[in-house]
């Protein structure tokens, strides 16, 4: 029992202890975890959402005002007449994210998304910067979208100046900064309707999104008769469908491939989901499906409407109506645009604090994120603190040039989500923490084992490091039938299947993932690099892609671990065409990365570094798991049953 005693050493331990922490996984909050100490005031979220509030929540973070500007420049620039297929691609693109989302958020449906599901199947290190690029993300997406709601709210009133003085920006003499009040005061207004409650939050974001979807339609159904009337003009053009070739619209669907950004907040709320093991996915994917249609009506309508050269980069679709001599129509769009912005705003603050809760109930962050209020059933200190960070934000700054930084916390989050599908499927955690308070039943339950593996019960398998399930003997290929008539054969045939048996199915799989994920960083960076020779840059891509065909092969024709099958909560969505769609996903995501630019990755590099800092002297000596005690994962039930009997 020594073993499972010193299953977890400190991590200060020098350099050996700090990379242990690094890779500690957690357990998945399960229905029948009970790892919290007895006792304990283990605060839970409300579990008071449905579909229809988890759509309402994804088409309101998603669809921005964005959409109302996009539409006219990457016409312009890149697709042509073709915008619609490039929403089409990209909607696609963000499909592979979302299949793996579902499976995930259904098997663990715990607050903090991403965060969550890294720290169960990559481990602390990983969890820890995902978790703080998903802080940044919602912070300077929030501050920037209020930063661009006083601007519409000034046009639907009149003009750029029609805001009451106490609203509109002020430029501060002598500093040459812009504070916008506005802003400000929207954040915390949302902020405020955030800690009444979930429910009522997303009530009112419901009534919003309906509001901008209104919007939206009124382009499509009078965009259509416009359409009708004047012949579609735009689709009658000597340059053809393609002006800018299908390269152009592959570009098209990598620029717009970011309105598609926001159905992820639909994952962090999934601790307060009713049904998560049915409701998340469908929330998940209707959500996305009904951007991607919105998207490509609207485009369609407005390529139709103006020749694509025509299209006012700034205001393309009130510019198209006015063009047909319906100036009032930017009324409405207008409109459109304010209940968009705010409905995005919401969706971008309402994750934040769920996030912060998540990491400091793992000890990661201090306590006081974790407080969930008794009445109102949400994080409200984390919600306080996270609508004052982003307000003063929105404030003093303007945060146009760090919008870039959004896209990155956004893109790692969706390419762990795709690698931990993978770890999930073919490597699972084949150990899981327990806290302290379990060691007796953990040594009842050893002591049960050990006299089970005892050399003269030879009715038991023995398993030497308790890791492997009693299964994990049966070899990769024993359900494949291999007919065997020469002695040499058999020989060989044997030694592939010991070769191919569960520990090292579990081996190769983990090198498979890895070489895989390499060869997509070796592949996308030397594609995107077009100052290299151009020798030096066919031979890295010919590396790179070599070893993601090679990885995807390799996981293609293994089997995937039975664990997966009682992993987490079952009965939820399956995410199809494994390994096929998360690495499609991983290969996407990375290569849009790549393409952030050199500025951006340099300020990410700077909070990466402080988050790296802070985890060094606060995060991995207050983790919940340092004093864990690590089992295997096959013990758990009985763990918790011979635990659950010695109660008084």
């Amino acid at each position: 029992m020594g073993f499972l005693r010193d299953a977890h050493k400190d991590c200060s331990d020098g350099v050996a202890g700090g990379l242990r922490c690094l890779v500690r996984r957690k357990q998945v909050d399960s229905s029948h975890s009970k790892s919290a100490p007895p006792g304990s005031d283990h605060n839970r979220l409300a579990k008071a959402l449905s579909i229809p509030h988890l759509v309402a929540i994804g088409v309101g973070a998603t669809i921005g005002a964005g959409v109302y500007i996009l539409v006219g420049t990457v016409a312009r620039e890149h697709s042509g007449p073709a915008l619609t297929f490039s929403f089409l691609i990209a909607g696609i693109a963000a499909a592979l994210s979302a299949f793996c989302y579902a499976e995930l958020a259904s098997r663990c449906p715990s607050a903090g998304s991403a965060y969550h599901y890294s720290y169960i199947c990559a481990g602390e290190g990983v969890a820890w910067l995902i978790g703080w690029a998903l802080i940044l993300e919602y912070t300077i997406g929030g501050s920037a979208v209020a930063r661009g709601i006083s601007p519409n709210l000034a046009m639907l009133f009149g003009g750029p100046n029609s805001l009451p003085s106490f609203l509109a920006r002020q430029t501060i003499p002598g500093l040459d900064i812009v504070v916008d009040p506005c802003a400000t005061v929207l954040i915390f207004v949302v902020t405020g309707l955030l800690c009444v409650g979930i429910k009522e939050s997303t009530f009112v974001q419901g009534i919003v999104t309906s509001a901008n979807v209104c919007a939206m339609i009124f382009v499509i159904v009078a965009g259509g008769y416009l359409g009708i009337k004047t012949g579609w003009p735009g689709y009658e053009l000597s340059t053809g469908y393609l002006p800018f070739g299908a390269n152009g619209m592959l570009a098209g669907a990598s620029t717009v491939f970011f309105a598609y950004i926001g159905f992820d907040a639909v994952a962090s709320t999934a601790e307060e989901v009713k049904n998560p093991q049915r409701d998340l996915p469908l929330g998940i994917g209707l959500s996305l499906s009904l951007c991607c249609t919105l998207y490509m009506l609207v485009s369609a309508i407005i390529v139709g409407l103006v020749p694509y050269y025509a299209l006012d980069p700034d205001t393309p679709i009130s510019s198209a109506f006015a063009s047909h001599g319906v100036k009032w129509a930017a009324y409405i769009i207008a409109v459109g645009a304010c209940t968009a912005l705010c409905s995005t705003l919401m969706g971008s603050i309402l994750p934040q604090p769920r996030i912060l809760m998540a990491m400091a109930r793992d000890g990661l962050l201090p306590s006081f994120f974790s407080d969930v209020n008794k009445s109102t059933q949400v994080p409200v200190k984390s919600t306080v603190v996270t609508g004052l960070l982003s307000g003063v934000l929105a404030f003093f700054m303007d945060v146009d040039q760090l919008s870039g930084m959004v896209s990155v916390g956004t893109l790692l989050a969706f390419t762990m989500v795709a690698i931990s599908v993978l770890i999930l499927r073919y490597v699972p955690p084949d150990k899981v923490p327990l806290l302290a308070h379990f060691q007796e039943a953990i040594d009842s339950v050893s002591v049960r084992y050990s006299n089970n593996n005892c050399p003269g019960n030879a009715n038991v398998e023995h398993t030497k490091d308790h890791a492997i399930s009693p299964e994990s003997s049966v070899p990769l290929l024993a359900d494949k039938e291999i007919s065997v008539e020469y002695p040499f054969l058999e020989k060989a045939v044997k030694k592939f299947k010991f070769i191919l048996s569960e520990g090292n199915r579990r081996k190769i799989a983990g090198w498979s993932i890895l070489l895989t994920c390499v060869g997509v960083l070796v592949l996308t960076s030397a594609a995107s690099t077009m100052s290299l020779n151009s020798s030096l840059r066919y031979a890295l891509c010919g590396i790179g892609g070599f070893l993601l065909l090679s990885g995807l092969v390799s996981l293609t024709c293994m089997d995937q671990d039975d664990a997966r099958h009682s992993f987490g909560h079952t009965g939820g969505f399956i995410c199809p065409f494994i390994p096929l769609l998360p690495i499609a996903s991983i290969l996407i995501n990375v290569y849009l990365l790549i393409n952030l630019g050199s500025s951006t990755w340099i300020r990410v590099s700077i909070w990466l570094a402080v988050g790296v800092f802070i985890y060094i002297f606060y995060g991995r000596k207050h983790s919940s798991l340092q004093d864990a005690v690590y089992v295997p994962a096959t013990w758990v039930d009985e763990i918790y049953e011979t635990s659950s009997n010695s109660l008084p």
